[in-house]
């Protein structure tokens, strides 16, 4: 956690137009029909393409976290796993508003299971991104609130604007306001960086919350 580095152990992919022809698709609902579809890195996925993801026209929150992991690759529902349960927590949220996709909108960086590296999941491979995740955000005109929890989701949505950890960022998060919230992983594995920033519960979870309930009320 916290590495502000650029991320490292990837094989360097095709331009998004050398995987795949531009296509317009003339709703939400075809689009996601297509990225479910993708296979343009399929041969690199240890158990196959199964793209994980959520998102409705309506949606006003945006979840933009890293990429399933392989009880979520299991089960095809994003989140569903310990990690989930605190994320759900933080926003202040039951189930059925987690799962309402009206409501809020669940799109990783990478759709797909990277399968196991070193110390944990691979890093979310680079072509979801780079083939899909803007033609995504143009379909959502309601998005007022994206979280972007961990540091690859806040590479790409702050670029420059990001401090040197990701402890700075969150701690930052008024700086991002109120189109981002940046938050670490919910994993259980960061507890003891929960621990060592009492700020995170303290001061913004409240402010999450808040922020939660207004926008799902609406």
């Amino acid at each position: 956690m916290g590495d502000s580095r650029a991320p490292r152990g990837r094989a360097p992919s095709l331009a998004a137009s050398q995987l795949l022809p531009r296509t317009e698709h003339r709703s939400l609902e075809d689009l996601l029909v297509a990225v479910r579809a993708c296979r343009a890195c399929a041969d690199q996925l240890p158990l196959g393409p199964r793209p994980v993801l959520r998102a409705h026209a309506a949606a006003r929150i945006l979840i933009v976290g890293q990429a399933p992991g392989l009880r979520v690759h299991t089960t095809g529902i994003p989140w569903d796993d310990p990690s989930g349960a605190r994320l759900r927590e933080w926003m202040g949220v039951d189930e059925a508003t987690f799962y309402d996709d009206s409501r809020i909108a669940i799109i990783p960086m990478g759709y797909c299971y990277p399968g196991r590296g070193d110390g944990g999941d691979k890093a979310p491979r680079r072509e979801c991104s780079e083939l899909w995740l803007d033609r995504l955000l143009e379909k959502l005109p309601r998005r007022e609130l994206t979280l972007l929890i961990g540091t690859y989701a806040q590479q790409h949505f702050l670029g420059g604007g990001r401090k040197h950890s990701l402890a700075e960022t969150t701690r930052a998060w008024r700086d991002y306001a109120p189109d981002y919230i940046p938050l670490p992983h919910p994993s259980p594995r960061n507890q003891p960086w929960f621990k060592r920033h009492p700020w995170f519960e303290q001061d913004l979870l409240p402010v999450l919350r808040t922020r939660i309930a207004a926008l799902v009320a609406r």
